[in-house]
């Protein structure tokens, strides 16, 4: 049988079939006319065209029923405390730290917000910011170009990252810059599991294979079941998949939504980030029927939060912005 369409996502009255069934659907309706964060348009109206652009439609922001929509609904109007801890890379090590161990951190070996003229650390190590994403630098060997890595360092620091994409956790990061040991395999990368956490609830493990060259990414269920679709074989769970789900469940549990990555070196598994919008909400899932499966997760997580029907994702707007 071929995969069912997904629902319109502009029509202003779409229901969702959630485990949760009733007590679900009456709290997207009260919702529906409470505005949680009232934005300004121009913001409002990036979202719907970064979306657009992306998508090839317009998000539906009133009743958001799939998961990249409910990316757009928090950008909106989800201003919890605790996401930029978790967010800023030198925080986050030390929150982990606390609630795991220190044995799921990678160790920092520097930390500030101005390079040395020279690199003072012993090869293959990482730099990066604490404050953004996919700000990173490898110096594998000690003869890449110093110069350059320091000016990529300074245009990092001048940024706040989070404006253009309108992700409010990581414009409240300090700003700044740090050196970690290199953990791959040779010159290759880690990989890295990206764990979908719901409301404390472990439901899915994105895999990410070959980020530097080929980069692939995979999708399975909590029990490795195999959920996207591929051009290589399916990868084999980590050894410590175990204990990252129990970790990941420990790290997420205050939230309805987060994402918390880890790597495994020499079977040990280690805490990578976390982050509250995956993609920016901005990257297709293959097949699209998993952007409704993971919205639904996310809608009944959200509703099963201490508060509740308060805490359902919505964001009292119209589809399109007024003027």
């Amino acid at each position: 049988m071929g995969e069912a369409p997904l629902p319109d996502p502009i029509v202003p009255h779409l229901r969702i079939a959630a485990s949760s069934g009733d007590r679900v659907q009456e709290a997207l309706a009260r919702q529906r006319s409470r505005s949680l964060f009232h934005a300004p348009a121009a913001v409002r109206a990036r979202i719907l065209l970064t979306y657009l652009w992306r998508h090839g439609r317009l998000p539906n922001l009133r009743n958001p029923t799939l998961f990249n929509e409910l990316v757009q609904v928090r950008k909106l109007s989800d201003r919890n405390g605790l996401m930029p801890l978790l967010v800023d890379k030198v925080r986050a090590k030390e929150h982990v730290a606390a609630r795991l161990g220190a044995e799921w951190i990678v160790p920092t070996l520097w930390q500030g917000t101005c390079l040395p003229s020279k690199p003072i650390w012993v090869p293959p190590f990482v730099l990066k910011s604490r404050h953004g994403c996919k700000h990173s630098a490898f110096v594998r060997t000690g003869r890449e170009d110093w110069a350059t890595i320091r000016r990529q360092a300074l245009r990092w620091m001048r940024s706040t990252y989070g404006t253009w994409l309108d992700e409010w956790a990581y414009r409240e990061v300090e700003r700044g810059l740090l050196v970690e040991p290199f953990i791959g395999t040779g010159d290759s990368l880690p990989i890295d599991y990206k764990l979908f956490v719901f409301g404390g609830q472990v439901s899915f493990v994105q895999v990410h294979l070959d980020r530097e060259h080929d980069h692939t990414w995979q999708l399975f269920d909590r029990d490795w079941r195999p959920l996207s679709r591929n051009r290589k074989a399916a990868t084999k769970p980590p050894h410590s998949l175990g204990a990252m789900i129990d970790a990941a469940e420990e790290l997420g549990r205050d939230f309805d939504f987060v994402r918390i990555d880890f790597y495994e070196v020499n079977g040990r598994p280690l805490f990578g980030e976390a982050t509250f919008y995956p993609g920016s909400g901005l990257d297709p899932f293959e097949p699209r029927s998993l952007d409704l499966r993971l919205g639904r997760e996310w809608i009944a997580a959200a509703a099963a939060m201490p508060g509740g029907s308060d805490k359902v994702p919505n964001a009292s707007a119209d589809p399109l912005p007024s003027s």
